[in-house]
């Protein structure tokens, strides 16, 4: 057995000039030392690719492609790498010095295992700020259960950076929709989570995600395009799991995901929200309710929570 395999690490780059340097050095200050980096720039309009051609040396390779989107620069990254082991890392985050020799640890010793880390989020450009979002699925777990687990209070999470797959995992569960423009992860990581034999948790393993990043951030894009996009992840993940497992307790979890889903989209497209209650309903209803603060928590006990969204929308932006 090869104690010392390649791991690739796939960068998709679009327009993150400011903080890529620090998330390439992150990279490459890794104390396991058999890596490759393979970043994909995505048709970016600032200084990004100049950015990353400076690290440009022989395990460090520099793509350029026409603007596709994350998930096709991420496979076309997959399909120029040739490590045993993938990470996928998003070019405005960090990793701690240890993370990649922590989960090769593990891996070797379970070869047939996706290895998750811990992760926590830091604002401001500022790491002072870092707080550790600790959860449930942080812990040895079966597929099924890990999924289960992280998906209970339907929010999900399943940053790429976080997790370190084999190769043959990607192989045959398969690599990333290009459809898809929004919670992309979501769908990748469930159908490459069913695949292996069981998740292998790494407590030595960090993830810094950068966060409040305004509208820069993809995952902040409130359009109906990315409603679409959303929803079509959410569906396809589902679909995953009940293929799987289709019980009481992953149809509440998928109504759930679900009810989230239709809490965020109701404003912005009516006639969909409409279309996943009657989905909610058939798989039996959900029991999620109405995230938000003591206002909308009002609101929604007294108005409902549809007469709650519009009315919290409207002072939010009469106060702007």
């Amino acid at each position: 057995m090869n104690l010392n395999p390649l791991v690739s690490i796939i960068i998709p780059l679009y327009n993150t000039e400011k903080y890529l340097a620090e998330a390439i050095e992150s990279v490459l200050c890794q104390s396991y030392q058999n890596i490759e980096v393979i970043i994909v720039n995505d048709g970016s309009t600032d200084n990004s690719l100049g950015v990353a051609r400076t690290y440009e040396k022989e395990n460090v390779k520099i793509f350029d492609q026409p603007n596709r989107g994350a998930s096709a620069a991420r496979n076309y990254g997959f399909l120029q790498s040739k490590g045993a082991y993938v990470k996928f890392f998003d070019a405005d985050d960090l990793m701690n010095p240890e993370m990649i020799a922590a989960q090769m640890n593990l891996a070797l010793r379970n070869p047939e295992a996706i290895i998750s880390g811990k992760w926590g989020r830091f604002y401001n450009n500022d790491l002072g700020t870092f707080k550790l979002n600790s959860e449930n699925c942080w812990r040895d777990m079966n597929p099924i259960d890990w999924i289960c687990e992280s998906w209970k209070n339907a929010q999900p999470m399943t940053q790429p950076g976080i997790f370190l797959i084999p190769r043959k995992i990607i192989d045959g569960a398969g690599q990333w929709d290009e459809h898809l423009t929004l919670n992309d992860d979501m769908e990748f990581f469930t159908k490459n989570i069913l695949k292996a034999k069981c998740i292998c948790f790494s407590e030595s393993s960090i993830l810094y995600y950068r966060s409040g990043l305004g509208n820069i951030a993809l995952s902040a894009a409130k359009s109906k395009k990315a409603f679409e996009s959303n929803y079509l992840s959410i569906k396809l993940s589902s679909s995953y799991l009940l293929k799987e497992t289709n019980t009481d307790l992953t149809r509440r979890l998928v109504a759930n995901l679900l009810q989230g889903f239709v809490y965020e989209c109701y404003l912005v497209n009516k006639s969909l929200s409409k279309k996943v209650e009657i989905e909610i309903a058939l798989l039996g209803g959900s029991n999620y309710k109405l995230p938000g603060g003591k206002v909308l928590s009002f609101l929604s006990k007294t108005v409902g929570w549809k007469s709650a969204k519009t009315i919290h929308s409207f002072l939010r932006k009469s106060s702007i």
